[in-house]
């Protein structure tokens, strides 16, 4: 069985990012055990100084689950053109464990315009040596013209790009 952790870049549970996110989860197969982190807020500010053997709880457990996985789906918005900062503080206590290192990842920035934080996102996942598949890339601008007042994707389109970002970060965590 494949493990999949997808983390939210926004703290909000109804968020668009974490409606995607529930959005991909449902159209895995059976056989894939994903999950969505929903502890990203417990995350203290980094500090190098605490970044040991021993880090605080938090991160030492997010640690341990990156481990234990075969690929991470970060869907995250943009906030003020940039990554949200709770998101970059977790990806920062991430540096120095090598966590994300050789780790599959699919990356969707999905918010108003999104062209930031996505190549910040980039930028930040190639300092973690992190594995961005081919075709697990997605930049979703204007978001919440895509979706219902529930939170579904509704735009066409834009389904069939999860989709394909969806089958091409599968295809290379199968391998």
């Amino acid at each position: 069985m494949k493990h999949i952790l997808a983390i939210p870049g926004s703290l909000r549970a109804g968020s668009t990012n974490h409606n995607i996110l529930k959005y991909l989860g449902a159209l895995v197969s059976a056989d894939v055990d994903y999950s969505i982190y929903s502890d990203l807020a417990l995350i203290p500010p980094f500090d190098p100084g605490n970044d040991d053997d021993y880090p605080p709880e938090p991160v030492f457990e997010l640690r341990e689950l990156l481990k234990q996985v075969d690929g991470v789906i970060i869907c995250t918005p943009e906030y003020a053109f940039g990554v949200p900062g709770q998101l970059k503080n977790m990806l920062d206590w991430m540096v120095s464990s090598a966590s994300f290192s050789d780790k599959p990842v699919a990356l969707i920035t999905a918010s108003l315009g999104g062209e930031a934080a996505h190549a910040a996102m980039l930028l930040i996942l190639g300092a973690l040596n992190a594995q961005v598949a081919d075709g697990a890339k997605l930049n979703i601008s204007f978001i919440r013209s895509k979706m219902d007042g529930e939170g579904n994707v509704t735009d066409v389109a834009t389904i069939e790009l999860l989709k394909n970002v969806l089958n091409a970060f599968l295809s290379v965590i199968q391998q």
